[in-house]
């Protein structure tokens, strides 16, 4: 019996989160660490799935694992990586560690604050990090519908209590309406993802109704599911395939968030500290995108391309509304949760175009906006940190004061406009072209998204960085060796990837090819073909008269 890897890498985080939970109360800084160290250790696991893991490989899926579990009704606990899981997977152990090391006294006031010695909020913040990240990691493993289906909803509840426990106190209100809107978030953020979540436990229970009629087992593993429909052996009704898709997919749009189903993601983010808004908007949320390349396109083609342009103007609108409420936000924090929400209707703009380019650039898009919007964020965090301040206007001439800080901040909100030579750029640029290719109103619209964003991230650092020195912030310090440590490297990566994306094309490449076939979608033919000139080069002119009517 082969070692089971991937059980491994989400199980790692969760023993984790439990030896950290029960580290004495007075041993806070031991619980920092040991979080930390288990965080490292699952990142080291990710990698070797990432070494293992062979692209060109037959097989939809690797490093598979299969056990019985509930055989009355079919379920499995199944696990497998696609190239879009290894590399979502990677991601997330990445940002861990950065955001433990970012958040290493975020608790630190509640501790202060406690009225026994028998409350340890910061053994309890750094355990709900790793619990989220096991739960993440599963969900991005799970190839059985109902153990996805478990974790998507479970770890809705380590981050509600991140973010109404343990939210963001620098509020201009003061403490009471501090804690009131933090609460406020909180429960918007649960009511919202568990509304999806009921929606989709419906159309899992129908999924498995029909493929129990038609099987004559009951089965929620997509593999077999995909494969019984190639086969002819699963034939699922038009009416019925719609609707199981719609449930599917109004979960996946409202953990994404795509536009209407996006406002909880403002508050959410608004209210956390800076590291628990990293994890919502740079892991948590993938989640969302990714079910929708593996679940909804791959179990219900069909509805995937009747629902293709009404999901696709719900993406466009996503980038433009977004894009625009950005630039008009006084909150540091609310800006960059809206320009979040313009970012992830690029990617759902490039998972439903339908198109290599399209979903390829949306999985790149996946990694390199968690990269590019944790560097920004965290940048944010420890300027807000000193300042205790969220509101833009509160600062001025931050540069002078603090010019490693600005730096920082100025490169992750370059990243966050997609600037050439930064990672984002690929990706973004991959979406609309093979947006255009297919749909070219959309894909010129959607460069709208372009434009907006550069004013907002370069309005924002104008007036945060640049201008008279204000009072508030004339003794700022720069940042420390700790704070370094969590954004040089995310930096780094967002250059190396600008300039050399080829390690994540490799990876994801195979895998959306595997899904357009699933889908049976093809990348569109040129309207006029290049036609090779005999010893193997190829002249410009358009293709001869027949060849033009045989592309239309």
């Amino acid at each position: 019996m082969s070692f089971p890897l991937l059980t491994a890498t989400a199980a790692l985080p969760a023993i984790g989160a439990i030896a950290t939970a029960a580290v004495p109360a007075a041993k806070r800084s031991a619980a920092k660490w040991l979080a930390l160290a288990f965080s490292l250790a699952t990142f080291a696991l990710a990698l070797v799935i990432a070494f293992r893991f062979v692209p060109d490989a037959k097989g939809p899926y690797q490093l598979t694992e299969s056990h019985a579990w509930i055989r009355d009704f079919g379920v499995r606990y199944e696990l497998g990586v696609d190239g879009i899981a290894v590399a979502l997977i990677a991601l997330t152990a990445l940002l861990i560690p950065f955001v433990i090391l970012a958040g290493w006294h975020d608790a630190d006031p509640l501790e202060e604050a406690r009225p026994n010695r028998r409350w340890r909020p910061t053994q309890g913040f750094f355990a709900l990090i790793l619990a989220v990240e096991a739960m993440v990691v599963l969900s991005f493993e799970a190839t059985d519908v109902f153990v996805f289906y478990i974790f998507f909803e479970a770890m809705l509840i380590p981050m509600y209590f991140l973010i109404g426990g343990f939210g963001d106190r620098a509020h201009s209100g003061g403490q009471d309406q501090a804690a009131t809107q933090r609460s406020y978030a909180a429960v918007k953020f649960l009511l919202y993802n568990l509304a999806g979540g009921l929606i989709m436990l419906a159309a899992v229970i129908g999924l498995y109704a029909v493929t129990a009629d038609q099987l004559g087992t009951g089965t929620f593993s997509l593999q077999q599911i995909v494969e019984a429909r190639a086969a002819g052996k699963l034939d699922i009704g038009t009416g019925t395939e719609r609707l199981l898709f719609l449930g599917f997919f109004f979960a996946f749009a409202v953990k994404a968030p795509l536009w209407p189903l996006h406002t909880w993601l403002p508050n959410a983010m608004g209210e956390a500290t800076a590291p628990v808004a990293v994890l919502i908007t740079a892991v948590v949320d993938k989640v969302g995108t990714f079910a929708m390349l593996r679940f909804c396109l791959q179990l219900f083609p069909a509805a995937s391309r009747w629902a293709t342009p009404v999901i696709l103007v719900l993406a466009l609108i996503s980038i433009v509304y977004g894009a625009l409420l950005a630039v008009g936000q006084r909150d540091i924090k609310r800006l960059i949760a809206y320009a979040s929400i313009s970012h992830f209707g690029f990617i759902i703009l490039g998972i439903f175009a339908m198109t290599s380019q399209g979903q390829g650039g949306a999985t790149l898009y996946m990694v390199n906006h968690g990269i590019s919007t944790a560097a920004l964020m965290l940048a944010a965090g420890f300027l807000i940190s000193r300042r205790g301040s969220r509101l833009i206007a509160d600062y001025g001439g931050v540069q002078k004061v603090a010019p490693v800080l600005a730096g920082t901040f100025l490169v992750g909100g370059l990243a966050t406009l997609s600037l050439p030579g930064m990672a984002p750029f690929v990706s973004e640029f991959l979406v609309l072209v093979g947006t255009f290719s297919r749909y070219p109103v959309i894909g010129i619209i959607a460069t709208l998204g372009i434009v907006l964003a550069a004013l907002y991230v370069l309005v924002l650092y104008q007036r945060t960085m640049t201008g008279p020195v204000k009072e508030e912030v004339r003794s700022m310090p720069d940042l420390r060796i700790r704070e370094l440590v969590v954004v040089a490297p995310l930096i780094a990566l967002l250059l190396f990837l600008g300039v050399y994306p080829k390690p994540l094309t490799d990876i994801v490449n195979p895998a959306v090819q595997h899904t357009l076939s699933v889908v049976d979608k093809k990348d569109p033919k040129p309207a006029v073909q290049v036609n090779a000139v005999p010893g193997g080069g190829r002249h410009g002119h358009a293709a001869p008269d027949q060849d033009v009517e045989a592309a239309k």
